[in-house]
């Protein structure tokens, strides 16, 4: 029985291995290109042995991307910030309004409640280029057009249903007898919320807003086509190294590696709020 158990751990933690291997090795092999040159990186057949070089990180904090045939200036340090505020800022107003929101819908039941709640999260589902059109025409009306605000508000189609539709579910699994003897003890629905149902429902809401950040941070479409250049996040700002002369990869490489950094930190930071959130309501009783 004993050499069962030995080898039945044995080939779970090979298994578990391989899968590691397997989703590890591309971001592995990108930190890799990082440190090469077009001409290492393109050599058949490829070899983990190479001298390695840090030009490809110096070019993009010198805002200089070199070629060799042209140079030309690239601003992805300041598409990195623009990643930051349109990304904190989504989550931001996504968890000021969803959160409350979510609260409401978890509960006080009322008519149509339901129907509500799945035509927001509908928005989830819908294709970002099923709204691109009329949303360009609304913000050149209202003058929101290439703004942060604009960016912050679209973003909510992504952040908003998500956080809304997660953080719900905390919610409801927190004993509503909690809240019934705060609220008899002379306490109002609001100090309720505040004081009861927000803290002990906090890691859900930190893994929530930790989702919504990585979702709103790797979103593409959205800034391609209602940004300027000088708005424009790492996800498109990372186009400017495809260009005429040819594909500059390592420089890519080192682009992909800067703009994983900061989720990959702040996931790193949370991941006690992050597992407290996805294990909340797991045990009931």
């Amino acid at each position: 029985m004993r050499h069962h158990t030995v080898l039945e751990t044995w080939l779970r933690g090979l298994a578990i291995a391989v899968i590691v291997l397997f989703f590890m090795f591309p971001i592995f092999w990108i930190v890799l290109m990082s440190f090469q040159t077009n001409e290492t990186i393109l050599r058949s057949p490829p070899s983990m042995a190479f001298v390695p070089t840090i030009s490809n990180y110096e070019a993009i904090f010198a805002g200089r991307l070199d070629s060799n045939v042209a140079s030309m200036d690239i601003k992805f340090l300041g598409n990195l910030g623009n990643s930051i505020i349109l990304s904190v800022g989504s989550v931001a107003v996504a968890l000021l309004l969803g959160v409350p929101a979510a609260y409401a819908f978890a509960r006080h039941k009322f008519r149509g409640s339901e129907d509500i709640a799945f035509t927001l999260l509908s928005f989830r589902f819908a294709p970002p280029l099923l709204v691109l059109l009329p949303l360009t025409t609304y913000f050149q009306a209202l003058g929101i057009a290439d703004t942060y605000f604009g960016l912050i508000w679209v973003y909510q189609l992504i952040c908003l249903p998500l956080i809304l539709w997660i953080v719900r579910g905390y919610f409801e699994d927190i004993p509503a007898d909690i809240e019934h003897a705060y609220r008899t003890a002379g306490h109002g629905w609001f100090a309720t919320f505040r004081k009861i149902a927000l803290p002990l429902a906090m890691p859900g809401i930190a893994a929530a807003g930790l989702l919504a950040f990585i979702f709103a941070w790797n979103n593409f479409i959205f800034a391609l086509v209602l940004a300027s250049a000088d708005k424009q996040p790492v996800t498109v700002g990372a186009l400017a190294f495809v260009t005429a002369s040819g594909i500059q990869y390592g420089q890519i490489a080192a682009a992909v590696v800067l703009s994983i950094a900061p989720t990959l930190m702040l996931a790193l930071y949370a991941q006690r709020y992050l597992v407290e959130g996805l294990s909340l309501g797991a045990v009931k009783g």
